[in-house]
């Protein structure tokens, strides 16, 4: 099914997995929710994801939390491990304001 929220046909539990990760986002780097499902919608707007549980389940949804909002370095993406520094490490550009993957009121 698809939502008003995110621009991915996702089951039930899938839907649950996708707010999750959006939620990483919110709490770990400070950003709006309206920020991290656009930024959910531009990587996955189109993708075919099968019913709960995805292949992409065997990572927790911080994995792709962090893929989403960092560039990767050398191939790595920090770990989010109590203590890391994350000024170091250079952030994706969130997709432009005036794009359809901004499906919540900013």
């Amino acid at each position: 099914m698809k939502t008003e929220e995110f621009l991915i046909e996702l089951d039930e539990e899938m839907l649950d997995y996708f707010r999750e990760i959006a939620e990483e986002m919110v709490s770990r780097f400070g950003i709006s929710r309206a920020e991290a499902v656009a930024r959910i919608n531009s990587t996955y707007e189109g993708a075919r994801i099968e019913p709960y549980p995805d292949l992409m389940c065997h990572e927790m949804p911080d994995y792709w939390a962090y893929g989403l909002y960092f560039e990767p370095r050398d191939g790595q993406l920090p770990y989010g491990a109590p203590g890391e520094d994350l000024s170091e490490w250079e952030v994706r550009p969130a997709p432009p304001t005036d794009s359809h993957v901004w499906t919540i009121p900013v």
